[in-house]
């Protein structure tokens, strides 16, 4: 139980760093505007007030399953692919993606694995939404895909009810990706 407090505890941390390094990101690019520094810095508040006393976690955790997550590589490969191979564009490519996932569960009603797939196909499908200058291949987006898998794996249960835990985990994924390309290519 203590092991699974901790992983929980250290998970959340680690989005809240990545969160504060992205709205950081938009306050060094906007920091012309007081009014847009003003609102950055309100946000930045208030995601660390939710973190820190929202009721967005379950007391027990649980994992997703391993069979679960392997279908987000197949999500981003197939956006990556509709976007940059045959130029349909970001969000038409999700968008086609997210609509056919949706259509899984119908195949068989009653199967508690199919049930999961949509999410996961979808959750891939906003890391093949990168573009090409962040993502320039397939084993970039199959690398981030690996990522926001592990990622998903442990966070089950944690920000129950809240929007944004796909994307916020795809995006994730990728930071870690460009992050490791960015090391791999320092010191080759």
């Amino acid at each position: 139980m203590k092991r699974h407090k901790t992983v929980r505890t250290i998970f959340i941390f680690f989005l809240l760093v990545i969160q504060l390094i992205f709205l950081s990101e938009i306050f060094k690019e906007n920091t012309h505007s007081i009014w847009i520094v003003a609102l950055l810095t309100v946000l930045s508040i208030l995601v660390l007030l939710t973190y820190l006393r929202g009721k967005i976690h379950h007391r027990d955790h649980a994992y997703e399953h391993i069979l679960v997550v392997l279908w987000i590589p197949a999500g981003a490969l197939i956006t990556f692919y509709l976007n940059h191979f045959l130029r349909f564009g970001p969000v038409l490519s999700a968008a086609l993606v997210g609509t056919a996932a949706s259509f899984v569960p119908n195949l068989r009603k009653n199967s508690h694995y199919l049930q999961q797939l949509p999410a996961a196909l979808y959750c891939g499908a906003f890391i093949g939404m990168s573009s090409s200058g962040v993502a320039p291949n397939f084993t970039f987006i199959t690398t981030a895909s690996i990522f926001t898998a592990g990622l998903l794996i442990v966070s089950k249960n944690l920000f129950a009810g809240v929007g944004g835990k796909l994307g916020t985990l795809a995006f994730a994924g990728v930071v870690l990706t460009s992050f490791l390309f960015f090391l791999i290519a320092s010191y080759v």
